[in-house]
């Protein structure tokens, strides 16, 4: 289990969140739900640029909600983008990353 900060304090860094970050996302399927929505995230962004631009409206909603469903039904968690929304994003995108490229199995 990854150390959280002191109450009252947050993560000074990026490395030191991404731990959390992974624990948060203990469960398998929340884990490929997110991987999922982050694809098709990338599926709206080019359609966005091909398409329409609306589809760049659609990217939040669909990233977001793949996630959201997987920490409500799965994880049964709040989701950490409450509180880091930036690096949760970060983390979204290194554990995609990390997930297609095989250095993590899950």
């Amino acid at each position: 289990m990854s150390s959280q900060p002191a109450p009252g304090e947050r993560y000074r860094s990026f490395s030191q969140f991404y731990p959390y970050y992974i624990h948060e996302h203990s469960n398998r399927t929340c884990r490929r739900i997110h991987v999922v929505g982050t694809a098709l995230v990338i599926v709206a962004l080019v359609l966005g640029l091909t398409v329409s631009a609306w589809w760049f409206v659609a990217a939040p909603l669909v990233g977001y909600g793949f996630a959201w469903v997987g920490h409500v039904f799965f994880e049964k968690n709040r989701p950490a983008t409450f509180k880091y929304p930036l690096w949760s994003l970060m983390g979204d995108w290194r554990m995609f990353f990390e997930t297609v490229s095989g250095r993590r199995r899950f």
